[in-house]
């Protein structure tokens, strides 16, 4: 009994050690993951701010001029941080990006408009440039804001614009093939109502979601979406 006893505790005790064991190589190999990602994220950053200074050349190859339009869809309680927006925005002008869109849902980056063009002395609204010489500069950035509202009321203006041409082909007696509703006229009516906007070469997803969010439609048929 007394050996049955001996060889119990025996066994407990090497459970015992055996999950302590277990316990401290789980909080060494957990320490050593949270210390590599540690490092990895201190590299990124140094490495963000070398080429951001200039310091770095890695992307100086980089053709730049071919994106001649960037949209950004940020997911909404992103949208609350300004200065990460504004720090995206100074990213895309040191690197030569000049007409970007700003798109959140709600409208939040609309609001704050005011203030993310204070902070950034090289950026001019989209609506408001021209062909300037200054929209030539390296350092320079146009910047759109649109939200989900825009699309609605851009897609309902354009439905009554056609809506009001075609009832009036109707009582012109013009033939039917004249009233079929296609994707150029829906465009065209975009365009007549001043919803047309360029459609963005590469459209980036900034925060945790991946998917637009309700970008107008007609703006991304051939964008990527990364």
């Amino acid at each position: 009994m007394d050996f049955r006893d001996t060889m119990q505790k025996v066994y407990s005790w090497a459970c015992q050690i055996g999950n302590l064991g277990l316990w401290i190589i789980w909080l060494l190999i957990h320490f050593a993951v949270d210390l590599w990602y540690f490092a990895l994220h201190i590299a990124c950053a140094i490495e963000s701010y070398l080429i951001s200074s200039g310091i770095l050349k890695r992307y100086k190859a980089l053709d730049i001029d071919k994106l001649r339009y960037l949209a950004i869809v940020i997911e909404s309680e992103e949208a609350y941080h300004i200065p990460a927006v504004i720090q995206l925005l100074q990213w895309l002008v040191d690197i030569g990006v000049k007409h970007v869109c700003l798109y959140d849902a709600e409208g939040i980056l609309k609001k704050s408009k005011e203030s993310i063009l204070g902070k950034l002395n090289n950026a001019t609204l989209f609506e408001e440039a021209g062909e300037s010489n200054l929209l030539l500069d390296h350092k320079h950035i146009t910047l759109e804001f649109a939200s989900f509202p825009d699309g609605k009321e851009a897609v309902a203006k354009a439905a009554n614009l056609l809506f009001m041409k075609y009832v009036k082909l109707g009582g012109s007696g013009k033939i039917q093939e004249e009233k079929i509703f296609t994707e150029a006229h829906m465009s065209e009516a975009l365009r007549a109502v001043g919803c047309k906007g360029p459609e963005p070469d590469l459209l980036f997803v900034y925060g945790p979601v991946r998917c637009h969010l309700g970008f107008p439609a007609w703006r991304i048929r051939y964008t990527e979406i990364v």
